[in-house]
């Protein structure tokens, strides 16, 4: 299997150099260079991992990480994905669970999926430098799965102010060889300069550079992981493939899922649930792609106003034919967190709370055509600030983000130049300040 950039102007490459490089020399994302289908028959539903190695097998087929995907799927799908009907009254909705890893995020699973990669791709050139920009989660979730590691060292940055308080202290509380640096700028900022990172050749060279953002396949692949899961389960039990309802920032879980429904899998409508940040809507709607100043929501990890995925979904026949949009403000997300608190007990992050809003906008014929699964991407407690005065109590985090409160922070405060950065990747600026 080879994979070629969105771009077209470069080589062909291998799964383990797609994963190593994050983003393609000529700017572009690497995309499958063919069709991809899989004998879904032959998928055994035993668990995440033994699914993962399966599904995934055809897109490491010929490289040496091949060698190890059984492995590396051990290490990335070691805890649940469960799929729920928070409502018995409405068992047509169900909710996937992803928030149970470590940091309490669905990128946990793509983020040791990519580090257990990184590990077998490290060499004798010394550590492969991870650099990631996030809107609240992936940094997170990479600062965790990176943590303690000798092949690999990950620098994250994040929007200054642009956080939620719990999130912050998760992207900055982790110990070598994970740096954090705040940026002054939006996540826009933080991707340009990533993008602009990977298009330096010397720099990219002289520090091996690669990401763990959703550009980088490594990510994205194992997100398919979960979905097929879900839906091979709803269609094992009703005959009929289930709709999709995904919270989208940065086009990610919208990709994987278009991609699991690609190669075979029984996957129905897909609906992308955005907050107010526009880009994806309006281009739905028969506008020209047209990247804007992200715009700041309490779905903060979905605050993309030129998401980087959208070269991939562009690739696809009748791109438009392929999804659709639902946009969901804050006033809509805080009376969806409060109404479901209300009617089943269920509570809601608020990136969570715009899949169920779409659906709930969805035509009545069309809920009841199928199962739709809505996909529960973080735990509410990451949010408490916000989600604690609408359901009118306290919550209680679980004990995997217990633990992360008493780390200490530290962190390095940034401008949004590639000059900034480049001094940071070299050690140089000044020093890491706790927090």
């Amino acid at each position: 299997m080879k994979f070629v950039s969105t771009r077209g102007a470069a080589p062909a490459v291998s799964i383990g150099e797609a994963i190593r490089r994050g983003a393609a020399p000529d700017g572009g994302l690497y995309v499958p260079a063919g069709p991809v289908r899989i004998h879904v028959d032959a998928l055994r539903d035993n668990s995440l991992a033994e699914l993962g190695s399966q599904l995934l097998e055809p897109y490491f087929a010929g490289d040496t990480l091949g060698l190890h995907l059984p492995d590396i799927c051990a290490e990335a799908f070691d805890f649940p994905a469960p799929l729920v009907a928070p409502d018995p009254r409405r068992p047509e909705l169900r909710l996937l669970e992803l928030f149970h890893g470590p940091t309490g995020a669905f990128k946990d699973f793509g983020a040791r999926f990519l580090m257990a990669c990184f590990d077998r791709l490290g060499g004798a050139e010394g550590p492969i430098t991870i650099l990631v920009a996030t809107s609240g989660d992936t940094g997170g979730a990479v600062g965790c799965a990176a943590e303690g590691r000798s092949g690999v060292r990950a620098i994250i940055l994040y929007p200054r102010g642009r956080v939620s308080a719990f999130q912050q202290h998760q992207l900055c509380c982790w110990g070598a060889p994970v740096s954090a640096l705040e940026v002054e700028g939006d996540f826009d900022d933080c991707q340009h300069l990533v993008k602009a990172a990977f298009a330096d050749p010397a720099l990219a060279a002289a520090h091996r550079l690669s990401s763990a953002n959703s550009i980088n396949i490594g990510r994205l692949l194992p997100q398919m992981v979960y979905f097929a899961a879900a839906a091979l389960k709803v269609h094992r039990e009703t005959g009929v493939a289930p709709g999709f309802l995904l919270p989208t920032g940065n086009l990610g879980h919208v990709v994987a899922a278009l991609w699991a429904r690609d190669v075979g899998l029984p996957i129905g409508p897909v609906v992308a649930a955005t907050n107010a940040n526009r880009t994806l809507g309006d281009w739905h709607r028969g506008g020209d792609y047209a990247p804007q100043p992200s715009l700041p929501t309490i779905a903060n990890a979905m605050d993309v106003g030129a998401p980087s995925n959208f070269e991939r979904l562009e690739r696809l026949p009748d791109p438009r034919g392929q999804i659709t949009v639902e946009r969901v403000d804050d006033d809509a997300i805080r009376a969806r967190i409060r109404a479901e608190h209300e009617r089943s007990g269920y509570v809601l992050c608020p990136h969570s709370a715009t899949a169920v809003e779409a659906w709930e906008r969805l035509d009545p014929a069309r809920k009841a055509e199928r199962v739709w699964i809505a996909a529960a991407t973080a735990h509410p407690y990451k949010f408490a600030d916000v989600v604690e005065p609408l359901i009118g109590k306290r919550l209680t985090p679980p004990p995997a983000l217990a633990a992360i409160e008493g780390r200490d922070e530290r962190k390095r405060r940034i401008p949004a130049t590639l000059e900034a950065l480049a001094a940071a990747l070299a050690g140089e600026g000044p020093a890491a300040e706790a927090a």
